[in-house]
């Protein structure tokens, strides 16, 4: 798993990024042969980030030349969201929390990483915020949209959303975004409850636009928005 980061002592907060699905499919039915995204969108995320510890985490077998024998296609296609994936991206973040004790993650996924941001978020006690971008926190919903084939290993956030409840997280989407629409967000925060979730819709922006541009003014604000009613 390739990651990136930029820590100034003293840590004790860390602005956690997470890439999206990257090129899994060349089509709707031919996958490809490497998942690196082209437009890698949770990368310029975090590149945007001016904050004083920033860590981004590429998907299983993303930004890996050449591809070791275990990232076969299912990594990226059927299995990109299978315990096994979340697992691993969950032991990366150990590894760099044992660094620094007692630090806070604020985590923030690109669609089909949201997905995975919410998953740990869940899971870990370290979390102090979630945020996504065009976040797919529901993959079964979107996959039945799109009429793509169902993903029976996938873990889907929005089953479990309510174990959330009383994280503060903001979950952005574009009001042109037809890959992940508004609706997806939503419905997330309906299924979570409670007062910490909110959706801000931005104009003019669709799934793969330049979120990165975006993020300096999106994010500046979000701390209010994080804890304002939470």
């Amino acid at each position: 798993m390739a990651t990136w980061s930029r820590f100034t002592p003293p840590v004790r907060t860390i602005h956690v990024y997470i890439e999206g699905d990257g090129f899994a499919w060349k089509s709707r039915t031919q996958p490809s042969d490497n998942p690196t995204p082209r437009n890698p969108t949770g990368l310029s995320l975090a590149a945007a980030d001016v904050s004083s510890s920033v860590l981004y985490l590429a998907r299983p077998c993303q930004f890996i030349l050449p591809l070791p024998t275990h990232c076969t296609v299912n990594e990226w296609t059927t299995d990109r969201f299978s315990p096994e994936a979340l697992r691993a991206m969950n032991e990366a973040l150990d590894q760099i929390v044992r660094r620094y004790p007692g630090v806070k993650l604020d985590l923030t996924g690109y669609s089909g990483g949201g997905n995975m941001a919410a998953l740990l978020a869940m899971r870990r006690s370290d979390v102090q915020s979630l945020r996504t971008v065009a976040g797919n926190l529901d993959v079964a919903w979107v996959n039945a949209l799109h009429q793509v084939t169902p993903m029976p290993r996938a873990l889907n956030a929005i089953d479990t959303a309510s174990t959330l409840r009383t994280l503060p997280q903001i979950h952005y989407s574009g009001d042109q975004d037809n890959v992940v629409p508004t609706l997806v967000a939503r419905r997330f925060q309906q299924a979570v409850g409670g007062h910490c979730t909110r959706v801000v819709v931005v104009p003019g922006m669709g799934h793969g636009s330049d979120w990165g541009a975006k993020w300096a003014g999106l994010s500046e604000d979000s701390g209010d928005r994080l804890t304002s009613g939470c």
